[in-house]
């Protein structure tokens, strides 16, 4: 009896130490100098126009071993950039963004989707210009490893999402100018 506890014991103990290490939630900090929410759209069918917010914050919560995580984005709404500055106010006026009323806008996720060790699809709300609604984002691109010179832990990744921007209470002069706007993110995070 002695022989078969002290065996069973031995084996846990070999089992314990070649079993990986279980790995915990780790919480990155997004880069605001590598982090750049996009959308693009039709202009009157001659051009396809793109344009990013300039201020975005938040974190990313990413456990490898459970292939879990989670993405909270705030993106400063008045940060937009069209390349022009008296377009910049239109976009942010009442018929577009209405950044007096509605300063920010955001994406939660809901649940993560992985393929192998990678995300590739995002489930959450979107919230503009008050209006909350679900879509799901497609990663395209996912990389996870120390960052070369900061000597910490980083994750980057490209997203995106096509959505109407009606459904946002944005919709004025469509279909003429696109009411299908392609959101894309590039996504720069480091471990806290």
């Amino acid at each position: 009896m002695k022989t078969t506890a002290k065996f069973s014991l031995i084996a846990a103990l070999a089992f314990a130490a070649a079993a990986p290490a279980m790995a915990a939630p780790e919480t990155y900090v997004l880069d605001a100098g590598h982090t750049f929410p996009r959308f693009s759209y039709s202009h009157f069918g001659y051009s396809t126009q793109l344009s990013r917010f300039n201020k975005t914050s938040g974190k990313i919560v990413f456990d490898a071993a459970a292939k879990t995580g989670s993405v909270d984005v705030l993106i400063d709404a008045k940060s937009v950039d069209t390349g022009s500055a008296l377009f910049d106010q239109h976009i942010q006026g009442e018929d577009f963004l209405d950044t007096a009323k509605y300063p920010t806008a955001s994406f939660k996720s809901t649940a993560v989707r992985f393929e192998g060790d990678k995300p590739v699809a995002i489930a959450g709300n979107l919230t503009l210009k008050g209006v909350t609604r679900p879509v799901t984002l497609t990663v395209s691109s996912f990389q996870h490893m120390p960052h070369p010179m900061l000597k910490k832990d980083a994750i980057g990744a490209n997203a995106s999402v096509t959505v109407k921007r009606s459904d946002f209470n944005a919709g004025k002069h469509a279909p003429y100018v696109g009411d299908e706007v392609t959101i894309s993110i590039a996504v720069e995070a480091i471990k806290e």
